[in-house]
């Protein structure tokens, strides 16, 4: 990867929807490069998908938590993570260090649907203890960090 690259992920990531064409323009590059970068980000994997990020609350998800998961063994660990990939409501699942082995974002319309998904979180097969934190304001939603250095200065 190069500076090219670099600002090529950092305009897809300001909107995936961009035009190779704009992206031209803005890094002075022939629409045909643009277009053969990207598909070559793509196929390495680089870049993984394209998505949207949605107001939780205008679209019915009006309570995000977060919910700490400790494991009583690691043998547990591949029937939970394939819970977890299985529920629609958990979009995030991180492996962690520490007192906790994961930290789940779980998204749901009201307080009662949470206490179903912790139900059936906690009667999963080796579940040690759970933590949740009740999101009050989301500051900042980014799903990626691009490093500082692919920008011209």
């Amino acid at each position: 990867m190069d500076i090219l690259d670099y600002k090529i992920l950092s305009l897809l990531k300001t909107n995936a929807r961009e035009k190779a064409s704009a992206i031209s323009r803005e890094i002075h590059l022939s629409v045909s490069s643009v277009i053969e970068r990207i598909h070559k980000l793509e196929t390495s994997g680089i870049i993984q998908s394209y998505t949207i990020i949605t107001d939780e609350a205008a679209i019915g998800n009006d309570l995000t938590a977060l919910m700490e998961i400790s494991l009583e063994h690691p043998r547990f660990t591949e029937n939970f993570v394939q819970y977890i990939k299985s529920n629609p409501n958990i979009v995030s699942c991180y492996y962690l260090t520490g007192e906790f082995d994961y930290m789940l974002k779980i998204c749901c319309h009201s307080s009662k649907e949470l206490e179903e998904i912790h139900r059936e979180i906690k009667q999963q097969e080796g579940i040690r203890m759970t933590r949740t934190h009740y999101v009050l304001r989301t500051e900042k939603n980014i799903y990626t960090s691009l490093p500082e250095y692919y920008s011209e200065k």
